[in-house]
């Protein structure tokens, strides 16, 4: 059984979240100082949801506390990584979770500006978010004199139009401010120099949802529900060939192969694994032999891999892995930005390859050419999306390269050939 930190999961009205204890953590907050808060979070060990995994505790230290500029709080509700679906379903059962959060995270940091960027795709949910903080400014918990004290704060909903980069936080901000949504050369950081080049915090929806816990109940007890350096429990959305897709809420350092096997029902129809993208599209794929492993930042890491935002997505025997080369590149040739060289000319002419592999014109040496141009993307881009291209490609050529060899070698899949 799952660990649930949030008992009105499930449950949107603002009635039935203050029944269940609902901005609680928020008013208990507001009667600590800032400092103390972000003590707090950094007890609690909780390091960011959206796949970077930094503490968070820690990047609201970095903002500057004295400030003749304003503050601002960019929520990335983007959610572009190919197999994530957690966040929209915090928005969707427990928007009031996440307002909370924001509330916490900015009189911590004292911000009375925040910014919810939602993905375009994710109309439906945006206007139930919107509903949501009207509700909360209609009980005083948003707006001036929040809960009757000096503390006020704002929070609008901004739409994206589509862009996986913009959920990169540079590319966010770019985009908030009305323009192509190009990440940033860093530094500046955007805790010194973010949205309109005020100091800034970027936090993922996930991350904003634990707060209220860790507030109501203390640091050092949602650190206990993890592992060492990596608090609480995650979101785990898994998707792909198991018997019981779907959203798993899990402590920190629960094995890959539990979740799989116990909690998501195991592999379809009772077929052998093939493999294992635990963190979403960017993060190299695991072999059934290296699934025995923690679900956290620091194991997946060692095991040459990420926890990424906890996408788990789970590939069965009948899988052609050129095809899921074919659909990761021709994805990262798509969503380019094209202001680096290395990423603009190297995605599309690794789909290239790997098209060229699928439809039965491969040639000798290819693997070869896709892990050097992969080799040859990474750390020399302004953002990380050429790494998120290149890492998965260098994997599965590794991994599966007899495989693909013969897909070469007889110009047709071995696998759907049986």
């Amino acid at each position: 059984m799952s660990l649930v930190i949030t008992p009105w999961f499930g449950k949107v009205s603002i009635e039935y979240y203050i029944k269940a204890g609902g901005y609680e953590g928020a008013k208990k907050a507001l009667s600590m100082k800032p400092e103390e808060v972000i003590e707090e979070v950094k007890k609690s060990n909780l390091r960011g949801r959206g796949g970077a995994g930094f503490p968070t505790g820690l990047k609201w230290s970095f903002v500057p506390r004295e400030s003749t500029r304003p503050k601002y709080l960019c929520i990335n509700a983007d959610e572009g990584e190919p197999g994530t679906f957690k966040d929209k379903y915090i928005i969707k059962e427990a928007p009031h979770l996440l307002i909370e959060g924001a509330i916490i995270a900015s009189w911590a940091v004292g911000i009375n500006t925040a910014f919810v960027y939602i993905r375009g795709e994710y109309g439906k949910f945006a206007l139930l978010l919107e509903k949501a903080i009207e509700e909360a400014y209609e009980k005083g918990f948003l707006g001036k004199n929040i809960f009757g004290t000096d503390f006020s704060l704002e929070i609008f909903v901004h739409r994206g139009a589509g862009a996986y980069v913009c959920g990169e936080e540079t590319a966010l901000i770019e985009s908030l401010e009305g323009k192509r949504g190009n990440p940033r050369i860093r530094p500046p950081f955007p805790a010194t120099m973010g949205l309109y080049n005020c100091p800034t915090v970027v936090n993922n929806v996930e991350t904003l949802a634990n707060l209220p816990a860790i507030i109501r109940e203390g640091g050092e007890w949602f650190a206990s529900l993890g592992v060492e350096k990596s608090g609480g429990t995650k979101l785990f959305a898994v998707s792909g060939h198991v018997k019981k897709p779907g959203i798993y809420e899990l402590p920190m350092g629960t094995s890959l192969k539990t979740l799989i096997y116990e909690y998501a029902g195991g592999i379809r129809e009772n077929r052998r694994l093939k493999g294992v993208i635990p963190g979403g599209s960017s993060s190299p794929i695991l072999k059934p032999q290296e699934i025995d492993i923690p679900l956290d930042y620091d194991s997946l890491m060692k095991a040459g891999s990420m926890l990424g935002s906890g996408a788990v997505i789970v590939l069965d025997e009948t899988t052609c892995m050129a095809k899921v080369l074919q659909v990761i590149t021709r994805f990262y040739a798509h969503e380019s930005c094209g202001q680096c060289t290395p990423c603009r000319q190297g995605t599309p002419w690794m789909a290239k390859i790997a098209e060229r592999i699928v439809s039965g014109r491969g040639r000798k040496g290819d693997l070869d050419l896709l892990v050097d141009i992969a080799r040859s993307m990474m750390g020399k881009t302004i953002c990380p999306l050429a790494d998120a291209a290149a890492m998965p490609v260098i994997a599965i050529c590794e991994k599966y390269r007899e495989e693909l060899e013969e897909h070469i070698r007889e110009k047709r899949c071995p696998v759907e050939r049986e």
